[in-house]
């Protein structure tokens, strides 16, 4: 089976679930439906192509370990759903102004990796980019898992373009999750030929991303992006709303909820006569592995697109599997074109050995 080179860069809860999910999944059968996974094969790659090869923490009680312990390692507080045999990878040293940040590039060269994976703590602008500048030095795809902004900023896009390498950004879209539910309430009100007046989104959860966004400076970009992947949806149909009648965002930090996370909706709109209407509803859901089955069809994308030496953001994947892609689309016309990219480029040809420079395309 060709492998998949994978490196992780934060080795939280979200990685735990991606880690998990790929020994949880390596030997699900392709011909199947099975729960929690989208593409059990993608193009040609099952997902038990996924080889974790490097690793990257500033938690002292993660460096140093294999990357099947770090994963259980607190403060990570997800469900563990899968053991994880030792791989062999020691999770490294992160970004250090003055230690083993600057070799990071060299360990990427070394494991031979192919897609990087950004997992960092939301609000981490600055590490973000100095990372995306290490994945570009050594030649590496990047997904963009958190809300700063990369693969929607065309100067990111021409940086990845120029090296000829894939981007896949910004910001994890659940499978079901608060803003794939809130998008496809807003768009079902819309094919109805309601508006939406007012709407807001609220999540609680205890894990370490709430944590931190209790800072409110590093919630600016969470909200950002949450708030433009639902609005986005709206003016899509030229339509507008005001400002001060969209709240969506996370909340509060509730510790003993751990990895669950709570989220509150609500629309007000008018059908017909301009009759008031309004909805409320409730969802709970265990936040990282909510994500990762999204993230493994990602990898795989990535990985088809260096295989066929695509360069610059993938405009369709985005789409589908991010908060704040390049372009924005209905979710329907999202999975649409992803299904087209995953046909037009599954492995009908030898893949791109790793390491080599692929044909420069754009994507």
């Amino acid at each position: 089976m060709n492998k998949i080179r994978v490196a992780i860069i934060g080795v939280g809860n979200c990685a735990s679930s991606l880690v998990q999910g790929v020994e949880y999944y390596k030997n699900a059968r392709p011909d199947t439906f099975v729960p929690g996974v989208m593409h059990v094969n993608l193009g040609g790659y099952h997902i038990g192509a996924i080889e974790f090869v490097a690793a990257f923490d500033i938690d002292r009680n993660k460096v140093g370990l294999d990357l099947s312990q770090a994963v259980f390692t607190a403060p990570n507080n997800t469900t563990k759903f899968s053991a994880v045999p030792f791989l062999n990878v020691r999770v490294h040293r992160g970004m250090t102004h003055d230690g083993l940040g600057k070799y990071l590039s060299q360990i990427l060269r070394q494991t031979k990796a192919e897609v990087v994976i950004n997992y960092l703590p939301v609000g981490s602008e600055e590490a973000t980019k100095w990372y995306v500048e290490q994945a570009l030095e050594a030649g590496c795809a990047l997904i963009n898992c958190i809300p700063v902004f990369i693969a929607s900023e065309r100067y990111w896009q021409r940086r990845f373009e120029r090296k000829r390498l894939p981007l896949i950004g910004d910001d994890i879209k659940s499978q079901v999750g608060a803003t794939i539910l809130h998008r496809t309430l807003v768009n079902l009100y819309l094919d109805r030929g309601m508006p939406i007046d007012r709407t807001y989104q609220l999540n609680t959860g205890g894990n370490t991303d709430f944590l931190n966004m209790l800072e409110r400076e590093r919630l600016e970009s969470k909200k950002k992006s949450k708030t433009n992947a639902v609005v986005s949806q709206i003016k899509a149909r030229g339509l507008s709303i005001e400002p001060d009648n969209v709240h969506v965002g996370p909340s509060d930090y509730v510790p003993w909820q751990k990895d669950n996370k709570l989220c509150f909706l609500r629309i007000e709109s008018r059908h017909f006569g301009d009759v008031p209407s309004s909805l409320e509803c409730r969802l709970s859901v265990e936040d990282s592995p909510n994500s990762a089955g999204v993230v493994i069809d990602a990898i795989r994308c990535a990985k088809l697109a260096l295989d066929r030496g695509l360069a610059g953001a993938l405009t369709g994947p985005s789409a589908y599997f991010m908060k704040s892609p390049p372009r924005q689309y209905t979710d329907t016309e999202a999975r649409k074109l992803t299904e087209q990219f995953i046909r037009r480029h599954s492995r009908k040809a030898k893949p791109r050995p790793a390491g080599a420079a692929p044909a420069r395309k754009k994507a």
